[in-house]
């Protein structure tokens, strides 16, 4: 018995200490802040300050139950044959530091009542909020203090009882963070799968626009080129010629898909009867249809005369060209002039074969012309001939003239104009790599991107790869 009244007397001894230096420090607060309540004429100062207070004095009273565990932690462990005596003290304990508490708390909100000035309507609503915080502070650390001791007891019966054993409770936490995590990687997961799949829907969409825009530029482009081939056509040749070309383009046409089909039937091996009828099947089909087409075209009445196109800018330009070439060279040099509206209307001048070089030589060096300049050399193949297009411009004029030639598809052959212009270098080793043209009086006349070894050329209509798995 005189052990226990001891150890009553020390908590009792422990619990006035406490209260003593909570009174001190109060006090110590009260009059720091009526000190500060004077000198601060600002209100929100107050405010601020007030709070401070509260959160002081509640940290104050954390303490101080804080050291009245401690202060009962250090005393003796019970013995086993007094566990009971032990748990009602400290239940009485326990319970007086709560009243303790509770009157301190009612004694510190009346003085803090009586002590303040009547509040104005915005000062109440401000003192309403900070209430309401500091009550929400107390009860999430009385919960705090809740959970800390459920935790202290849980420990206590662990260690009351042996047989159970110590790291049930670690692995059921364990478990449970293990549980929220892989919670959270499958949303984090579900969440990427959605923006994968709308990504992957954007870059579809994306595709299927981009598809659909180079097919109408291909479209387009193709239009551009029938109509461009046929107006040539058209200044070019009578209604004869046009008919003896088309027949000639279906002649090639047909021997090349002939060859083509020898060739893969060739590399094949021995393909299905079924296959080769099919693909000259296919083949006539297209060949039928490219004639009606042409014949349509060819046999529309005509049409009725377009509205007449005011005069191009550079007319009088080309007139003065035509003018200065008939007059030194003859009226017999050129076959055509023209403006090509295609081509920015830039003045063009069609000459024969065998003049070629005869016009470009006084294009380049007469005084009232002088085009000093060579910025395109290029060939193109048309299946019935080819043709050889030059672009000049004149530094001194600041003018542009285009001087083009048709030449012999089965023997293409010209004459170089590289001793005139030294631009024209490249280009016509281009033209002779890509198309076969043969200029003469080049000084160093190669293939100048395939290279020797390669057989054919690959820009003319008839053009075969060598290498079928190319």
């Amino acid at each position: 018995m005189g052990d226990e009244k001891d150890k009553e007397q020390l908590k009792k001894e422990a619990a006035e200490k406490a209260k003593a230096i909570a009174k001190k420090r109060l006090e110590e607060k009260r009059a720091a802040e009526q000190a500060e309540l004077k000198e601060a004429p600002n209100q929100e100062e107050d405010l601020a300050k007030k709070k401070a207070a509260a959160a002081a004095e509640a940290k104050a009273a954390a303490l101080a139950k804080r050291k009245a565990k401690e202060q009962e932690a250090d005393t003796e462990t019970p013995t086993p044959e007094e566990p009971q005596e032990d748990d009602l003290a400290k239940k009485k304990a326990a319970a007086a530091a709560k009243a303790k508490a509770a009157a301190l708390a009612k004694k510190k909100a009346k003085e803090q009542e009586a002590g303040t000035e009547t509040p104005t309507p915005e000062e109440s609503q401000e003192d309403d909020l900070a209430k309401k915080k500091a009550a929400a502070a107390a009860k999430a650390k009385a919960a705090a203090l809740a959970k800390k001791k459920a935790k202290e007891q849980e420990a206590q019966t662990e260690a009351s009882a042996p047989d159970e054993p110590e790291d049930d409770l670690a692995k059921k936490k364990a478990a449970a963070a293990a549980k929220a995590k892989a919670a959270a990687l499958a949303k984090m997961k579900a969440k990427e799968q959605e923006s994968g799949g709308e990504a992957a829907g954007d870059e579809d969409l994306a595709k299927k626009k981009a598809a659909a825009a180079s097919k109408a530029k291909a479209a387009a482009a193709a239009k551009a080129k029938a109509a461009a081939m046929a107006k040539q056509a058209g200044e070019s040749g009578t209604d004869d010629e046009k008919a003896k070309a088309i027949a000639a383009a279906k002649a090639k046409a047909a021997a090349a898909a002939k060859a083509k089909a020898a060739a893969a039937a060739k590399a094949s091996g021995a393909g299905a009867d079924d296959e080769k009828a099919k693909a000259i099947a296919a083949a006539k089909a297209k060949a039928a249809a490219a004639a009606k087409a042409r014949s349509a075209s060819g046999a529309k009445p005509a049409a009725e005369p377009e509205a007449e196109q005011k005069p191009s800018v550079n007319q009088p330009f080309l007139d003065l060209y035509n003018q200065v070439i008939e007059e030194h060279l003859g009226g017999d040099v050129l076959e055509d002039s023209y403006i090509n509206r295609l081509s920015k209307d830039v003045p063009t001048l069609v000459a024969r074969q065998d003049t070629y070089f005869k016009i470009a030589e006084f294009l380049r060096y007469n005084e009232q012309l002088g085009f000093d300049y060579l910025s395109e050399l290029h060939g193109t193949d048309f299946e019935t001939h080819m043709e050889v297009y030059v672009h000049l411009y004149s530094y001194k004029n600041r003018q542009t003239v285009a001087l083009k030639t048709k030449i012999d598809r089965s023997d293409p052959a010209i004459e170089s104009l590289a001793p005139l212009w030294a631009g024209a270098n490249w280009p016509e080793c281009e033209a002779y790599d890509l198309l076969g043209i043969s200029f003469k009086g080049h000084p160093g006349l190669y293939r100048i991107m395939l290279g020797e070894e390669w057989v054919g050329h690959p820009l003319r209509k008839d053009y075969e790869p060598y290498d079928v798995e190319v």
